[in-house]
């Protein structure tokens, strides 16, 4: 497989010396990457959740060991967007596979300098589990609602929502909805012991809640996006780190390019995979029918479904945890498009 990666990797570096003069920032690329001298150490961030499928089969069976060849992979598991990104932000990782809210927060901080996203991962996976008597947004005025972090994807994702319905729940509490940020094995917890009434959470946790925790899913996310699809998770990268290395960011991009084929070519063995590297973070693994049922809600794509981010910052502009934003220039798609274009896929869009 290596052997593919470098014909890849030729053809890749190639079309990109070819769209020199190209003015479009998807396809333009700089003529100027170089092979880094020495081996790179690559930093990458995950999470442990199957919404991170693409990071968790490409670590496992060992896909971006192979493409990055010589270079060296780091690994540094997260339970959340906010701490990952204070972890980029501290020089601590180099990548990670992320949410869309924590990574526009890192763009709005550095005033768009801190990170690029360079691929898209999953889209799906997130819902709203509440209570079998819970049956409309109103009959959770005083109730109690989980998300994984203040700020991150599914916590703006279940505060724009219910203001939707009129109804309160600022990050600084006092709110119709009270929302306690906790980690998902946490929540779980809490909801069969009745300490909250509903929560909104990534795979494998709504199906968790659902079969472990007795509990419904009052609103699925994808239905509130046109055609269903929208950006769970992406990859990105520190500014920096791709200026400095570029070579080593495209190879690991080659890597993730090879993760998310296998992932869609071999569902039940990428759920083995899946289920072996979470164990192996979490030290227990996914019951077999919770992975089986949340596969299903997801679907992993190299698209970093662009139009969700402009319009999930709006919502977390509309809730008060993001001031407006200006997001142009966020995307660096040119080594992932390079790479697809390479491989007969098609390319995809930024904003």
């Amino acid at each position: 497989m290596r052997a593919r990666f470098i014909a890849v990797s030729a053809v890749a570096l190639a079309l990109i010396a070819g769209a020199c003069g190209n003015d479009d920032p998807e396809t333009a690329a700089d003529t100027t990457i170089t092979v880094d001298a020495a081996p790179v150490n690559v930093r990458l961030g995950y999470f442990p959740n199957v919404t991170h499928a693409t990071a968790l089969v490409g670590v496992q069976k060992g896909l971006f060991a192979e493409a990055l060849g010589k270079d060296t992979l780091e690994t540094k598991t997260f339970n959340a967007g906010p701490a990952a990104i204070e972890a980029l932000f501290a020089d601590a990782i180099d990548a990670t596979y992320i949410g869309p809210n924590p990574a526009i927060n890192a763009w709005a901080q550095s005033n768009g300098t801190a990170i690029k996203i360079i691929a898209g991962a999953t889209s799906g996976g997130a819902a709203l589990v509440v209570k079998p008597d819970i049956t409309k947004a109103s009959e959770l005025k005083g109730k109690t609602v989980a998300t994984p972090q203040v700020g991150n994807t599914q916590d703006v994702a279940l505060r724009w929502w219910l203001k939707g319905f009129n109804l309160t729940a600022p990050a600084e509490g006092g709110g119709d909805v009270k929302v306690l940020a906790q980690e998902n094995a946490q929540t779980l917890a809490t909801f069969q012991s009745g300490d909250i009434q509903g929560a909104w959470v990534p795979e494998p946790w709504v199906t968790r809640l659902v079969q472990e925790g007795g509990g419904k899913i009052l609103i699925d996310e994808k239905d509130l996006w046109d055609a269903g699809d929208f950006v769970t998770t992406h990859l990105i990268v520190r500014t920096e780190f791709l200026k400095d290395h570029p070579g080593a960011v495209k190879r690991l991009l080659e890597g993730h390019v090879a993760a998310t084929k296998f992932v869609n070519a071999n569902a039940a063995e990428s759920q083995t995979l899946v289920n072996a590297e979470i164990e192996k973070i979490t030290g227990k693994k996914i019951a077999e029918p919770v992975i089986t049922a949340a596969w299903k809600n997801l679907k992993f794509t190299n698209d970093p479904i662009s139009a969700s981010l402009k319009l999930s910052a709006k919502h977390a502009q509309d809730v008060g945890l993001l001031k407006p934003v200006d997001l142009t220039g966020i995307y660096d798609l040119k080594l992932l498009n390079a790479i697809l274009t390479a491989d007969g896929q098609e390319a995809v869009k930024g904003l």
